[in-house]
């Protein structure tokens, strides 16, 4: 990406150091900021973050994480204190999922080139606790980022996406130098979704050029909140130019404003919301004409509903292996849960398997080892519980769709 061609009065860049790692100098509002562009898969990178902080008198270091990446850096064990019931109920188990995705792929380069992932950034933290000195989170939490990637693409893209998420999590396939050269010179997380994508442009601007604003605007707020004079900022080598010429730029913005913009959520689109709504009206409506039709014939279409509907998803949360409470509690809710799109099969299901085969701390400990297997998915107690949930609102669906075409070939 390139610099923008003039700099304002507060903000002049300084020389790059080699080419192997490379590092833009700025002053910024008095400030004197280093810009160091690491490879998340570089031993070269964290020699290169030890030697800047061991000579460079920094009075704060900056590094490209948020709270909740910073957290599995620092204290691996933190996945154990997850609350599962939150997050069925919240509806995020689709975004825990993508993040052990995250997590598997980075898991796969340690595994197949000895390499740990993001020992850059490790280094910068436990250089700047050894120093006593301020650590900045200055990316945007993760969440935010897959929930602002999800809203930049169309239902089908999304769908797709997350399944080629999935597939790669147990994939055994050797990474590919292509894409090693890729997070040496890019983003774990673009890189991750990249392999996945036919066309990135929707994956670069929530990925990449939003959190360059982000990362900009994050570190001109604790320039001038706290006075920092001297700063060394860590981010990836592809995020250097973008969180580079943000800086530079002048837009006017309030940085803090910037933040809560980039923080926001969009809504999704209407007609997304609206259609189970769609859906459940015609299904009634459906019943409601074949019992004015028959009696016989409602209670025949309605027998259908439930067996279609409940079949389909208990078999979803059988082949998950739930629990068989958990499978007769499919078969149960799923011809109800269909016809109210505010509760789905899938947390009342879950919410069973949880009751009953509660997670050990090794469970939550094993977790993002076992889910880079098809095997472990079963074996391990949080994965079997995600995937019931899954699997069982995926077997719903389809049988809505199913029973609600019979209900309609029965009436005309």
């Amino acid at each position: 990406m390139p610099d923008s061609p003039t700099s304002p009065p507060d903000a002049t860049a300084g020389a790059a150091a080699n080419p192997g790692e490379p590092r833009v100098d700025l002053s910024l509002a008095g400030a004197e900021l280093t810009l160091l562009g690491t490879a998340h898969v570089s031993r070269a990178s964290a020699d290169m973050v030890r030697r800047l902080i061991e000579e460079g008198q920094y009075d704060a270091v900056a590094v490209e994480l948020c709270r909740s990446r910073y957290s599995a850096l620092i204290d691996p064990a933190s996945l154990s204190r997850m609350d599962l019931f939150s997050v069925i109920r919240e509806g995020r188990v689709y975004m825990v999922v993508a993040s052990l995705a995250l997590s598997a792929y980075q898991q796969r380069l340690a595994d197949q080139f000895g390499i740990e992932a993001g020992a850059e950034q490790r280094t910068a933290v436990r250089m700047a606790q050894e120093r006593d000195l301020p650590l900045l989170l200055i990316d945007r939490e993760v969440g935010i980022t897959l929930r602002r990637l999800v809203r930049n693409m169309g239902w089908w893209r999304r769908y797709s996406l997350f399944v080629g998420l999935v597939l790669a999590m147990v994939s055994r396939e050797d990474i590919t130098e292509e894409e090693i050269e890729r997070l040496k010179e890019g983003d774990v997380l673009e890189t991750t979704f990249a392999e996945l994508a036919e066309d990135r442009r929707d994956l670069f601007i929530p990925l990449i050029d939003e959190r360059d604003r982000y990362m900009a605007a994050k570190l001109r707020t604790e320039i001038a909140e706290k006075g920092y004079r001297r700063l060394l900022a860590v981010v990836g080598a592809g995020h250097l130019d973008g969180v580079a010429r943000h800086l530079r730029g002048d837009t006017g913005d309030q940085p803090a404003e910037t933040v809560r913009a980039l923080e926001e959520v969009p809504p999704p689109s209407r007609w997304p919301r609206r259609l189970p709504w769609l859906v459940v009206a015609v299904i009634l409506a459906g019943f409601l004409y074949g019992f004015a039709k028959s009696p016989a014939l409602g209670l025949e279409m309605l027998v259908e509903w439930v067996l279609i509907n409940g079949t389909l998803a208990a078999g979803g949360a059988a082949l998950a292996g739930g629990h068989p409470l958990t499978v007769l509690a499919a078969f149960a809710a799923a011809p109800l849960t269909s016809l109210n799109p505010t509760i789905g099969v899938g947390l009342v299901t879950a919410g069973v398997e949880l009751s009953l085969r509660r997670p050990s701390v090794g469970d939550f400990s094993r977790l993002r080892t076992e889910v880079t297997r098809y095997t472990g998915w079963w074996r391990n107690r949080v994965a079997r519980i995600f995937l019931v949930f899954m699997l069982s609102t995926l077997g719903s669906v389809i049988g809505t769709y199913v029973a609600g075409f019979r209900i309609f070939e029965k009436l005309f």
